[in-house]
C-alpha cells in the first residue's frame, strides 16, 4: 500500500514525504516532478500552453500510473483531489494523509521557496495570500473527503509529523 500525501502547496508534502520514504525505506515520488520529467516542461509552462484543464488531464494520467505502483510514498499536487477519478485511483492502493497549515504559514513557506514561486502558476488574479485563502476554502471539503488522516503542520517539526504518520499506519485495525 502507498502512503499518499495530499494538501495545499507549502504544507510540507515534499519535505515530509522524503523523510518518511527514508525512514520506511521506500521510494518517494512527487507527482508534480513526475509530470515535469515526463513532459519535459515545467508546470507553469504547461499551464501557459494548455491551461489548467490541460495540466489536470496530464496530472490525472500520471496519478493513474502512480496509483498502480506499490509501497511508495507519493506527494500529489494541491489540486489533484479536485478530480474524483484521482481520489478513487489513489485510494485503491493508498492511505491518504492530508497535510494542512494556516494560510499565513503556507504563504511564508511559499515565498521562501524559490522553486515554488518561479515554477508554480498563480491560479487567480488575487494577491498571493488572498489566493491561498480562497483556494483553501474552495478545497476544504474535497481535501477532507479524500483524506484518511489529517495533520496540521503549522507548528510541528517534520520529524514529529513523520513519527505521527508511521504510528498511524502501524496501528492495528479494530
Amino acid at each position: 500500500m502507498n502512503i499518499v500525501l495530499i494538501g495545499f502547496r507549502g504544507t510540507g508534502k515534499s519535505t515530509v514525504g522524503k523523510l518518511l520514504a527514508n525512514r520506511l525505506e521506500r521510494d518517494f515520488i512527487d507527482s508534480d516532478k513526475y509530470v515535469e520529467d515526463s513532459t519535459g516542461k515545467t508546470i507553469k509552462h504547461i499551464f501557459e500552453g494548455d491551461g489548467e484543464e490541460g495540466f489536470r488531464k496530464i496530472e490525472a494520467d500520471v496519478i493513474a500510473k502512480l496509483s498502480r505502483m506499490d509501497n511508495k510514498i507519493i506527494a500529489v499536487g494541491g489540486g489533484a483531489i479536485l478530480r474524483k477519478e484521482n481520489v478513487r485511483n489513489l485510494k485503491d492502493n493508498g492511505f491518504l494523509v492530508l497535510l494542512e497549515a494556516t494560510p499565513e504559514i503556507i504563504h511564508n513557506r511559499i515565498i521562501q521557496d524559490e522553486n515554488t514561486t518561479q515554477q508554480r502558476p498563480s491560479l487567480t488574479d488575487k494577491t498571493p495570500l488572498d489566493e491561498i485563502k480562497h483556494l483553501l476554502e474552495q478545497r476544504e471539503i474535497p481535501y477532507r473527503n479524500a483524506s484518511d488522516y489529517t495533520i496540521n503542520t503549522s507548528y510541528v517539526a517534520c520529524e514529529d509529523i513523520v513519527n505521527e504518520i508511521i504510528a498511524t499506519i502501524e496501528k492495528p485495525s479494530n
